[in-house]
């Protein structure tokens, strides 16, 4: 898409800019253009300056198809989006609309919008109902693959066809002040995942949509979620974990400071039963968390297997140590306040609960707390009481 240059001569482009002192890069299509060739193009004369740039789309609504913007760039990128760009409505392309891959010293910023226009694309998502192997998977909105030392702020992601944001292979990489928008009933749309990846923060962010606010997936290591507003959607998630082969160990998680209004599920860990690899996670710190009508607030789910897509046999082989839930508090949607269904071939270790004060006022009620193969070490005040309670099945078990 657009002009292609080489290397040299985008040197010398560069070079001619600097002398000019006209670091940046900015669109010039109207507003309602397609700008997808002429930001490709730009972007590429910006990775080739050997001093920080500027990459420019200024306040209006583009249009915007696939995209990647790759590094390695010679020197420091700022992407700056003030307006809307809004995807079309293809879902028989690439994984992705938007990815930014392989770029040190990164920052993307601006007050701006991705739309990814996901409204007409969600009733063709059917991963939530079939395996994962045979859905038909829509893109993701904005991928950042292999950043490091980067900062994402004040940025907007509406209405994603399938995952808000997703993040792989990062290295000191924060999300600060990110708004994340979809319908609760929007299929898959994650708000923010991190997988395999070293000292992520996601940091006063606000996120509504229809599946996890954020998720973690395997080989995470040092991550911080604070000041996260999450709901509606499905909570703070560790995994699901055991799906796949070859998975790596989850180590350093903490979730502090966070409010969850009218979610599916507050804080849990879920990994599957007949869990394809043996790993661990390990160093996961949830504390002063406010919960607000939230159904499922603790939760330990070592049994997940939505829509029965699994195979139950064996117990799950993923090992859960180090596990803490501190200074939780609010109003549950159900009654079953907190459950900690760990695995029976590899019971949960090291698991402390710590000043636990969560109401149910249902017909059905009181509140429950359920424990399985785990004693957990109690600190200060446990309401309900701690362990008190038969083990039920959570629905789809």
């Amino acid at each position: 898409m657009g002009v292609h240059f080489g290397v040299s001569t985008l040197f010398v482009f560069c070079l001619l800019a600097l002398s000019a002192n006209a670091r940046e890069f900015r669109i010039t299509a109207r507003p309602g253009s397609d700008i997808t060739g002429e930001l490709s193009k730009l972007f590429k004369e910006a990775c080739q300056c050997v001093d920080k740039s500027t990459v420019l789309i200024p306040k209006g609504e583009f249009k915007l198809g696939e995209i990647e913007m790759m590094g390695p760039c010679k020197a420091p990128i700022i992407f700056v989006l003030q307006g809307t760009v809004r995807a079309d409505g293809n879902v028989n392309g690439k994984d992705f609309w938007v990815a930014f891959r392989r770029i040190t010293n990164f920052r993307l910023n601006g007050g701006g919008i991705f739309d990814g226009e996901g409204n007409a694309s969600w009733r063709a998502n059917n991963c939530h109902k079939t395996s994962l192997t045979q859905c038909k998977r829509l893109p993701i909105s904005i991928r950042f693959d292999y950043i490091t030392d980067g900062k994402v702020r004040d940025i907007t992601s509406l209405d994603a066809k399938n995952f808000h944001i997703n993040v792989i292979g990062a290295k000191n990489l924060t999300f600060e002040d990110i708004r994340i928008v979809a319908p609760d009933e929007s299929p898959n749309t994650d708000g923010i995942h991190v997988g395999r990846s070293d000292g992520i923060k996601i940091i006063n962010t606000n996120i509504k949509t229809g599946d996890d606010c954020i998720s973690v997936g395997d080989g995470m290591k040092n991550l911080l979620v604070e000041r996260v507003t999450c709901g509606p959607g499905h909570g703070i998630s560790i995994g699901s974990l055991g799906l796949y082969g070859h998975e790596e160990d989850v180590t350093g998680v903490k979730v502090v400071n966070c409010t969850l209004r009218n979610t599916d599920n507050g804080v849990r860990i879920k990994t599957w039963p007949s869990a394809a690899c043996s790993t661990t996670a390990s160093g996961i710190h949830f504390e002063n968390i406010i919960l607000q009508n939230v159904s499922n607030p603790i939760l330990i789910d070592q049994e997940y297997c939505p829509w029965n897509r699994c195979n139950k046999n064996k117990p799950s082989s993923i090992k859960l140590v180090d596990i803490k839930f501190k200074n939780i508090k609010g109003s549950s949607g159900n009654k079953d306040a907190v459950k900690l269904l760990c695995s029976k071939g590899f019971p949960c270790k090291n698991v402390e609960i710590g000043d636990i004060d969560i109401t149910y006022n249902g017909k059905d009620g009181p509140a429950t707390f359920q424990c399985s193969n785990v004693s957990p070490k109690l600190v200060g005040k446990q309401c309900p009481k701690a362990c008190s309670s038969p083990v039920t099945k959570l629905p789809g078990h």
